[in-house]
């Protein structure tokens, strides 16, 4: 797209416009709405990102709250005392502000990190053989879903490229998207393997939940975790805000002369509508599921492809025609096995 149009707009959805516009004519016709409908997915991935945040950050509070009170109280309850903080946070509208709280919130989970890897070693881990390699197939659309949910930061990936001084480290084999993906990978397969390999069964789905409930540094861990995910919420909450609001503010002056409280209002509501949806479903492992197999899979497995058919379409190798259509099916069947098996998750798990 850039060898087409020189400097054109850097952004999922721009890239989707571009891509129908400067291919085929009879493609043209559908930029707009094909921009529009990764806008929503994009909406949708932060949005469900946002409730996985909530559970998480209620759960926790809730775990350490509990052990040193008899307060008895219900975890949705927790949810709601963690939102009053977030719809304060997300009312920072300027990303240059929140940058500094997002690089706050990666150090303190990286040590955290290191205190749940300390945990996990700290007894002799049991042989591989105790427990079983492989759950059962009707959970593996669950496991992908949480996969894609854990890897899909694709409406990041251009912005971070051309804010960079020198973005042509950026690709490659030894590039910073590689390095960052390799690095990620380890810290997310050792976690996965070692915790499940120390706790087995009685894994939760967070494994924080797994931390001694009598040891004062895996508490403070918890509160500090609480607290960097205030961060990653209000990253998470700028994406969708920075779509959705422009063309609403347009309809909202005409009503108001006071744009900034309108945009509060707005941003407010929509914290809440993450907090109702936590609310109805606190298991952060089905959440995280749910919206990766919704949406994560559409951004990361059926719209690239189609991206690329568009691009080059007709003059399109069969080797690369095989793979796109190869991909698709692949996502067409995570997005479908992995949404039916979610939502049998969470209707079992409240119907019992």
């Amino acid at each position: 797209m850039k060898k087409r149009e020189g400097d054109f707009s850097v952004s999922y959805s721009g890239v989707a416009e571009s891509v129908c516009r400067t291919g085929q004519k009879k493609y043209a016709k559908f930029g707009e709405a094909f921009g529009i409908t990764v806008n929503v997915f994009i909406c949708l991935t932060n949005f469900g990102a946002c409730v996985v945040y909530i559970v998480f950050t209620g759960t926790n509070m809730w775990e350490v709250v509990e052990y040193y009170t008899d307060l008895g109280w219900d975890v949705r309850i927790y949810m709601c005392f963690m939102t009053i903080p977030i719809i304060f946070i997300t009312w920072i509208r300027n990303l240059k502000l929140l940058a500094p709280v997002s690089v706050v919130a990666g150090i303190v989970q990286l040590a955290s990190i290191i205190v749940v890897f300390y945990y996990i070693f700290q007894d002799p881990l049991p042989p591989v053989s105790s427990v079983p390699a492989f759950g059962s197939w009707s959970r593996l659309p669950l496991f992908f879903g949480t996969a894609v949910f854990a890897f899909e930061g694709i409406p990041l990936v251009l912005p971070i490229q051309k804010e960079m001084g020198r973005p042509w480290d950026f690709k490659g084999w030894t590039g910073i998207l590689n390095t960052g993906m390799v690095l990620i990978t380890v810290i997310y397969v050792s976690m996965g393997f070692y915790g499940y390999l120390s706790f087995g069964e009685e894994i939760g789905g967070s494994i924080t939940q797994n931390l001694p409930k009598d040891d004062v540094l895996a508490q403070v861990v918890k509160i500090l975790l609480v607290m960097a995910i205030f961060g990653n919420y209000a990253m998470a909450f700028y994406v969708p805000i920075s779509i959705i609001w422009p063309p609403l503010s347009k309809h909202a002056a005409r009503y108001t002369n006071n744009l900034l409280a309108a945009e509060l209002m707005f941003r407010t509501f929509m914290v809440l509508v993450t907090l109702l949806l936590a609310v109805a479903i606190p298991k952060i492992d089905l959440v995280i599921s749910l919206v990766g197999a919704v949406s994560g899979t559409f951004l990361a497995l059926i719209f690239p492809p189609l991206l690329e058919y568009i691009t080059y379409a007709p003059n399109i190798s069969k080797i690369n025609l095989t793979k796109q259509i190869a991909i698709l099916i692949f996502g067409a069947i995570s997005f479908a096995t992995g949404t039916y098996a979610a939502v049998l998750a969470i209707v079992q798990e409240f119907s019992d």
